[in-house]
Parts: C-alpha cells; structure tokens; sequence
C-alpha cells in the first residue's frame, strides 16, 4: 500500500482515507479549503510510548539526579526521593499535573535557550527503559505516515500536548514535522528579563498552563484560533479536544489509539492512572469517536 502502509485495510483506515477524500474534493459537498483543514495531536500515548511513565517524567528524573549532585540532600526529601527510587506508586499520587508543577520548578531560573540546550542533550542521549534505544525512536511509524499524508493533502498539524511544551519543541520538527511554533503544551510561566543589552526570557517555577482535559479546547480556541476538523488522542485526557472537533459542522473525524497489543507495546487503558482510558472508550460511539486498535490497525509500531 502506498499510502499508510503500517496501517491494516479495515474500518479505521478507511475511516481516514474516505474523511480526506471528502474534504479534498473541490466539486463534493463536503469539500473544507484548506486553510480550514486543522488537525490537532495528542503526543504522549498518542504520537510515542508513554509506558511505564510519560518521557516527560524520566527527563524530570534525569533532571533531579543532576540536582542531586550538587545537593546530596536531595535524595531524601519527597517527592525526589521517589523519583530517583522509581517509586510508581507515590509518582502516581502526585498525578500528572503535579509532575509537572515539579518537573518546572527543577527548570527554574534558567533561560529558554538554555533549556532547549538540554533537553536536546538529554533526547540524543537517554534511552527508553525496555526497548533501550531513544525515546525519539519510540515514536509510532503508523502516525508519522499519517502527519505525512495529512500535510500531503494541505492540512496543518498541530500537536496539542499535556506535556511540556519546550521538551516536545525540542524534537518535533525533526520527528514529526511539526514545527515549534505549532505545539501547545503544558507550560511555566516565563519573565522577561534584560541582561545588559541583551533580552531574555526565563522560566519560572510557577505553572501557567496544565493543557489537558477541558483546556486542551481552550488552548486551540487562544493559540490556532479555528477549530480542528481532525483530532487525535488516546486518553480521557484527550476527550474533550474530540468532542469539541466533532461539535463542529460538516464533516469531522475524531480518533482514538487504543493500546491493546501487550506483545508489540503495552496493553492499558483505565487501569494507568497518570492518564487513563476509560469514558472516552466507553462512549466512543456514542460520541462519534473511531477507535483505531494498535493490535488490529497497525501491522507496524515503531519505525526501524
């Protein structure tokens, strides 16, 4: 197949393909322009592995084991202590949001060049705890084909993330095409700062924006400022950027990965409680959403 080859014929495939001929077609009644043609992403789970933990969180990992050296007593103090014991449980205590109110604090006072230069440092070098290659080699092949295609047929993409905005900025361009200034992510507040003649912003400690859940669609409405008529995602996290593409007029097209191939990936759903499956799955039909299964869709997880 020429086009989606790591995508198996079946409903989900054609779901995609007959969407974009739809809206393609000049002279058919469903016919979008192309300055219309929006398609937002979720990342985590969505475009790469988030198994066993987001790779936000072993980068804030990482980022405690520097901290530590320098302040040994670090170490002992939670919620560090847990992070550098890999302790799951009390990781998943403190939720996803309160990862990243930590994960912003340890970047603190540093400018936003300065952090770039790390976290590219960090993804050329960290590897993924059960695959052992990059995490930027544990992207899914079958979604990058489909950004592709996507593009091919003059869509914009975007991802709309609930991880970091400058860790995904740092690595989406050249993993998915997607440029910087078209991700919205989870972010710190930033301060404008003059260091002799030259102009800086620094990051500080203080969450602005925790993007997921019901402010996914709030960060489309404020940073692209159309309404997407594709969107992506594969959490409950991710159920309200579905049901606001769908709400729209015309044709729209709402997907969901379902991690369902426990030999390939991991098999999860509600049972991950950084960022469970549970309604959105449930009521997929119900809300319109197709349901795109790793184990059925997909002949091809990760590219080589």
């Amino acid at each position: 197949m020429s086009v989606l080859p790591s995508w198996n014929d079946g409903p989900a495939r054609s779901a995609v393909l007959d969407f974009v001929t739809r809206i393609a077609d000049e002279e058919g009644p469903d016919y979008v322009a192309p300055s219309e043609r929006i398609a937002t992403f979720d990342n985590d789970g969505t475009l790469w592995c988030e198994q066993p933990m987001q790779p936000q969180v072993f980068f804030l990992i990482d980022r405690v084991k520097q901290l530590a050296e320098k302040d040994p007593d670090i170490r002992e103090r939670q919620p560090f202590k847990a992070l550098l014991e890999h302790d799951h449980a009390t990781m998943h205590q403190l939720g996803k949001q309160g990862l990243m109110e930590l994960a912003f604090a340890t970047h603190a006072g540093m400018t936003e060049e300065a952090f770039d230069e790390i976290a590219v440092a960090w993804l050329t070098t960290a590897k993924h705890p059960r695959y052992d290659r990059p995490f930027t080699q544990c992207i899914y092949q079958p979604q990058v084909e489909l950004l592709d295609f996507l593009r091919g047929n003059l869509f914009t993409t975007f991802i709309v993330s609930g991880g970091g905005i400058d860790l995904i900025r740092a690595f989406a361009e050249d993993a998915y095409g997607i440029q910087r200034h078209k991700v919205i992510g989870s972010s710190a507040r930033l301060r404008y700062e003059l260091q002799g003649d030259h102009a800086v912003l620094m990051k500080a400690a203080e969450l602005t924006s925790f993007n997921d859940r019901d402010v996914k669609p709030v960060n489309i409405g404020l940073h692209i400022g159309r309404k997407p008529i594709l969107a992506f995602g594969n959490s409950d996290g991710d159920l309200a950027m579905l049901r606001y593409t769908k709400s729209g007029p015309g044709q729209r097209l709402a997907l969901l990965i379902h991690h369902d191939d426990g030999e390939r990936e991991v098999a999860y759903d509600r049972e991950f409680r950084l960022s469970p499956l549970a309604e959105a799955l449930d009521k997929a039909t119900d809300y319109g959403i197709t349901v795109v299964s790793m184990k059925r869709d997909w002949n091809t997880v990760f590219g080589d």
